[in-house]
């Protein structure tokens, strides 16, 4: 059975529309998630998902479709790096030959 916390621990922290915005901006810029948390002192994760979800609501369609636009672009990044991968490996396998 759970007990409930009777306000036992830190008193909650209020955090500014301008901090969730400079947190939002930092996972933008390509920080993990885990990263941005630990170096502003954010407990969970979830509220920067929250915050960035709500920031993309309140921007609109742009911000929509930059987002889903960014995730193709991710995708196809991962896909040459992929590729770059493996023809480095063929180039390996088949340069030991040409000794």
């Amino acid at each position: 059975m759970r007990r409930k916390r009777s306000g036992v621990g830190k008193p909650r922290r209020r955090l500014t529309d301008e901090f969730k915005r400079e947190a939002v901006q930092m996972f933008l810029d390509g920080h993990t998630a885990r990263s941005v948390c630990e170096r502003l002192g954010i407990a969970s994760m979830n509220s920067l998902y929250r915050w960035r979800r709500e920031q993309m609501a309140e921007a609109g369609p742009v911000a929509t479709s930059l987002g889903s636009r960014v995730k193709e672009l991710e995708a196809e990044v991962a896909r040459l790096q992929r590729e770059r991968d493996i023809l480095k490996k063929a180039l390996a396998i088949f340069g030991r030959y040409d000794v």
